[in-house]
């Protein structure tokens, strides 16, 4: 019986077999060897049932989707880019911009006059004390696995959310700034609210801080998250504001308008 060539396979085969091997790998190599496997790899049946043998979509999926391919990755690659964002490994991880009044400290969930986080899972924070305290942690996003063209182009939405909370003896105020940056850091978008005063005698609530990056500028290669604060009563010991599960995270939802043409 006379050898087959791969390349004589029904589209369908081909596509079957090329379900089986990773992602990069198909674009890396796969898609460079022939017009044939390009094209197969190009398809969009490929990338969407890729997408649910993942678990990044269910089978009733009825959301619009630009282009299969980069939501595939985007998906792939979603996750905290924040290192230690709930204490669980003291300071690590984390650059302390400010270290006023008596420093950072880290402390057991719910903590004095403090209430439980609303998730479980979540067993630590970091406190402030009567002076500045303030901490940040810089994500390189080509580090972190995403490429330019995929920011650029795509330029997909980055999502930022922090939680903080006072003790309920102890005014405080709690601060955050978020910056995208180029490969040079020139900040090209931020995210940095006012100030948060919580007077003291509050129901010492956690809330959660979010802003969602959106049709940023090409160009971005860092975000740098920073955050912390001060009490307000002046009291030695650490009666600041309360911080846990910071989160940045590429969203697979990418822009809705084109990017700028380069001048």
């Amino acid at each position: 019986m006379a050898a087959v060539s791969i390349n004589e396979l029904p589209e369908n085969i081909l596509l079957e077999l090329f379900m089986h091997v990773p992602a990069r790998q198909l674009l890396r190599s796969c898609r460079l060897v022939c017009s044939l496997w390009r094209d197969v790899i190009d398809l969009v049946t490929l990338w969407k049932r890729k997408s649910l043998q993942d678990g990044f979509i269910t089978r009733d999926w009825d959301q619009p989707v630009a282009d299969w391919k980069i939501f595939y990755f985007l998906c792939s690659l979603r996750r905290n880019l924040l290192r230690n964002p709930c204490a669980e490994e003291d300071m690590r991880s984390w650059r302390i911009d400010s270290n006023g009044g008596d420093h950072w400290k880290v402390e057991s969930l719910p903590g004095e006059h403090g209430t439980d986080f609303p998730d479980p899972k979540v067993k630590k924070y970091f406190v402030t004390s009567y002076g500045m305290c303030l901490k940040s942690q810089l994500v390189d996003l080509k580090a972190e696995g995403y490429w330019e063209e995929l920011l650029d182009t795509f330029r997909p939405d980055i999502v930022v959310k922090d939680w903080f909370a006072a003790r309920a003896d102890c005014g405080c105020t709690y601060k955050i700034r978020v910056q995208l940056a180029s490969a040079d850091f020139i900040v090209l978008d931020s995210f940095e609210p006012p100030p948060v005063t919580i007077q003291q005698w509050s129901d010492a609530a956690w809330t959660e801080v979010s802003h969602t990056f959106s049709d940023y500028p090409p160009g971005v290669r860092h975000v740098l998250f920073q955050h912390g604060g001060r009490d307000t009563q002046f009291w030695a010991g650490w009666y600041g504001p309360r911080v846990t599960n910071s989160s940045v995270v590429v969203s697979h939802r990418t822009a809705r308008s084109p990017a700028p043409a380069p001048p």
